[in-house]
């Protein structure tokens, strides 16, 4: 916290503002109370003036009564002048007396009032200038603890911007890791033993696209149906935004029933494989879909087949494999896709690592065509989808959270403005200027750079 203290022009002396306050409202509390003694004193003594020349002027009445009295004595016998005159220089003395004893007893009355009121001035000035010490303090303390609430708050913000990071990296880090795990489980157990169940599948594949060529050519005779159309655009278009080194294209024509097929690279665009995708957007399952895409796969030769469709099989809740072909919503095609395409690379790059040793192909084609491929795919989505969710969530928390600590802030600063106005109302200009609370240095409190 700054110090409240100006600086002399003449002499260079550094005063504090709180002390010089002090001193001049001391002074004034001072002048003012003893104007009010001075005042209520002369009343007093001219009250008491009055009283005992009042009481003298009765006294004098009833001397000159006695003297009237004697007077007329005199004039009735001159024996008794002299005694008359002595009368009367008695009567001046004690005259005389009297106004003697009223201004010594003015005076004792006089430092009495005096006395009184310096000492309740000298109260009432020490009990302004403790209250006002008080105030002074309060102020500073409550500016203190607004400027450490302050500093918190930022803090905290700066700590949970940190938090969010970490554990964004921690996530990426983690993904990183559960992949290149994957990879090199599946190079370490599956390595070489795909050749040979996929030479077993290919002429399976030649086989029955021979035997199934004329059933195919039946049952796709007749124009193609345009419904669906939007939806095999999108899916086109976000498999081209997410996978750019894969090569998206419609299916050739004369193969009814798939929309496109994925033609999967590696970064060195190399050829791993590809995938069939078929788009259905009706409001009814129909399980016919599943043997006709798996044909349609045959017929192209796809490693893989997705059925993307707005309705799924029951007991199938966003995605699963059903006899042999990939079934997934709307909304989750993305992900399935992301895991597919990673199994299939790490396949493919062991086949490649591994030719000559077709006997453990066949273990690849089962792993392949078995349960324990389709539980890893869907946990891998699962597990994809779930912190994608809970990423959401997290995002959703932490903007709530930020925004409560913005409105709390911008309370402090209110509060802190108010308080510095009032210390100025109070105080006047001898309080330091702080900039961020004028109006040149609202962005600063705004956080807005200068520069802008």
């Amino acid at each position: 916290m700054e110090s409240d203290h100006i600086k002399c022009p003449q002499c260079g002396t550094e005063i504090e503002v709180g002390e010089v306050l002090a001193r001049q409202v001391a002074g004034e509390v001072e002048a003012r109370v003893r104007g009010e003694a001075e005042a209520k004193l002369k009343q007093a003594v001219a009250s008491a003036r009055d009283k005992e020349r009042d009481a003298v002027r009765l006294q004098l009445k009833d001397m000159e009564s006695q003297l009237t009295e004697k007077d007329k004595a005199v004039q009735a016998a001159e024996t008794k002048e002299l005694a008359l005159l002595a009368g009367q220089r008695e009567l001046a003395a004690r005259e005389k007396q009297v106004d003697q004893d009223v201004e010594k007893r003015l005076a004792v009355r006089e430092q009495e009032l005096t006395k009184q009121a310096q000492e309740e001035a000298a109260t009432a000035a020490s009990k302004q200038m403790e209250a006002l010490q008080q105030a002074l303090q309060s102020k500073d303390t409550a500016m203190d603890e607004a400027r450490t609430r302050e500093l918190a708050l930022l803090k905290e913000k700066a700590a949970l911007e940190e938090q969010r990071k970490n554990m964004e990296l921690d996530y990426q880090r983690k993904l990183a890791g559960e992949r290149q795990q994957l990879e090199k489980q599946l190079i370490e157990k599956y390595a070489g033993e795909a050749e040979l169940k996929l030479k077993e599948r290919d002429q399976q594949i030649e086989g029955l696209r021979k035997s199934l060529a004329e059933a195919q050519r039946k049952s796709e005779q007749g124009s193609m149906e345009t419904q669906g159309e939007a939806l095999e655009l999108d899916l086109e278009a976000n498999l081209n935004s997410h996978f750019p080194h894969d090569e998206i294209a419609p299916v050739p024509k004369g193969i009814r029933g798939a929309d496109v097929i994925q033609g999967v690279h590696n970064e060195s665009m190399v050829d791993r494989g590809s995938i069939i995708w078929e788009t259905k957007n009706t409001k009814a399952w129909n399980n016919a879909w599943i043997d006709k895409l798996k044909d349609d796969q045959r017929a192209i030769g796809a490693n893989l087949a997705v059925l993307v469709s707005r309705e799924l099989p029951e007991g199938v809740k966003t995605f699963g494999h059903v006899d042999g072909v990939w079934v997934v919503s709307l909304a989750s095609y993305i992900p399935l896709a992301m895991a597919l395409r990673q199994q299939l690379v790490q396949v493919t790059f062991a086949r490649s690592a591994s030719e000559g040793k077709s006997e453990k192909m066949e273990m690849v084609y089962a792993y392949l065509s078995g349960d324990a491929f389709r539980h890893k795919v869907e946990a891998i989505v699962e597990t994809f989808v779930g912190m994608q969710e809970q990423l959401n969530k997290e995002k959703r928390a932490y903007a709530r959270l930020w925004k409560e600590r913005e409105k709390q802030i911008e309370r402090i600063i209110e509060n802190t403005a108010g308080m510095y106005g009032d210390v100025r109302g109070l105080i006047g200009s001898a309080v330091p200027e702080i900039q961020a609370l004028t109006l040149e240095g609202d962005e600063l409190l705004l956080g807005v750079d200068e520069e802008e």
